[in-house]
């Protein structure tokens, strides 16, 4: 396996690693504060092709494959982990959806515009009932003629606050067997009457990532708008984090790339004892394991990027680099937090928010501990 870039793949690399170093690593402690959506920043990104790496050129997107969008996800996320996060859910789990399974009519109303960030999508699956337990789905969607009544509550939404539209996952057939057969998915825009969204979630990181309930009461859904076959949604959903856990694990791997560098940075100043801090062998021995952990979350994300552009199966590979990177992106920002002492805990260096944003990658799109059952429910097949 071939983990060398090509000319293509480097070129997207310097354009997200530009973009993020003059625009959103400036901005990022500032969105942590405020709490405020970058609309500006990534409709700047969506200019640029970012948001919209692997849809077709024909569909509005870059056409590229996903070795450049893992590698420029990784330097956005470096910049701003918060931004990452709506970077990682605009691509993988709105857009690629689309791209394999929408219709002509909805590739154009939803997927162009989402490729280019005219639109915002949102992909909502949780419930408060129904989190790493996805098939316990309780919002209901009825026919009703050309239509679907739809009735229920979804939580942890990304984007959901301030979303166009919503790749939204219903139960159609409550009396299915087994119970995720009854699952279908909707496109339903915002603006339907009977919809709405809770006030945003105030979060340990990626403060700047709305995040929000949401709430259908009586929402008419056109039968056209529905992605895929009835009774297909569980599948299409678990289809769409697989691709979604590689966006994840390039998310986590830019906040562990981002911690390294800063505890380099920081060692290489930093006098103690008469002697920089980096000429102290414990400090020396944490920021070879923090690099050494950190290859081997791109490479096994790497891994997990090219097989799915070979139209390879790749769910055990993203599983294995969601879980290894996010773990790995929780522990080298606890090491640069140490590394840096007392500075590393207050707010004017940046590793205390890499600390506070590596812990959603341990939980959103699978926590580690789904990632497990994942990857155990692969090696003990019989």
């Amino acid at each position: 396996m071939n983990f060398n870039l090509t000319d293509e793949q480097r070129m997207i690399k310097e354009l997200a690693r530009e973009f993020s170093q003059e625009v959103l690593a400036p901005a990022a402690p500032v969105l942590d504060q405020t709490e405020e959506y970058p609309f500006e920043n990534c409709r700047k990104m969506g200019e640029l092709g970012l948001m919209g790496i692997e849809v077709p050129e024909e569909d509005g997107g870059t056409g590229a494959d996903t070795v450049s969008y893992v590698v420029a996800l990784e330097e956005v996320s470096k910049a701003c982990a918060a931004t990452g996060t709506i970077m990682s859910v605009n691509n993988s789990l709105v857009c690629h959806g689309l791209v394999i399974h929408g219709t002509p009519e909805q590739r154009e109303k939803y997927l162009r515009p989402a490729a280019s960030f005219e639109l915002i999508g949102a992909f909502c699956l949780s419930e408060p009932e129904a989190g790493s337990d996805a098939a316990s789905q309780k919002t209901r969607a009825v026919r009703d003629g050309d239509h679907y009544i739809v009735n229920g509550a979804k939580n942890f939404i990304s984007s959901g606050g301030v979303a166009d539209f919503l790749v939204a996952f219903v139960v159609t057939d409550p009396d299915a067997k087994p119970k995720h057969h009854g699952i279908s998915c909707l496109l339903i825009d915002t603006d339907t009457p009977g919809f709405s969204a809770g006030k945003p979630e105030e979060k340990l990181g990626i403060r700047g990532a709305n995040t929000s309930e949401l709430f259908f009461e009586d929402c008419r859904v056109p039968i056209s708008n529905r992605l895929g076959d009835e009774g297909r949604g569980f599948q299409i959903a678990m289809e769409v984090l697989d691709a979604g856990r590689i966006g994840i694990a390039a998310q986590a791997l830019g906040i562990a790339q981002a911690s390294l560098e800063a505890s380099r940075d920081y060692a290489l100043e930093r006098v103690q004892f008469g002697k920089p801090l980096a000429r102290h062998q414990a400090i020396q021995f944490m920021i070879a394991d923090m690099a050494t952990r950190t290859e081997a979350a791109r490479l096994l994300t790497l891994k997990a990027a090219i097989k799915k552009h070979r139209k390879e199966r790749y769910s055990l590979e993203s599983a294995m680099a969601k879980l290894y990177a996010s773990e790995t992106a929780m522990w080298a920002a606890h090491k640069a937090v140490q590394i840096h002492g007392g500075f590393g805990y207050i707010r004017e260096y940046n590793v205390e928010r890499y600390f506070r944003d590596a812990k959603i990658t341990e939980i959103y799109e699978g926590t580690s501990e789904v990632q497990r059952m994942v990857i155990a429910r692969h090696m003990l097949r019989d």
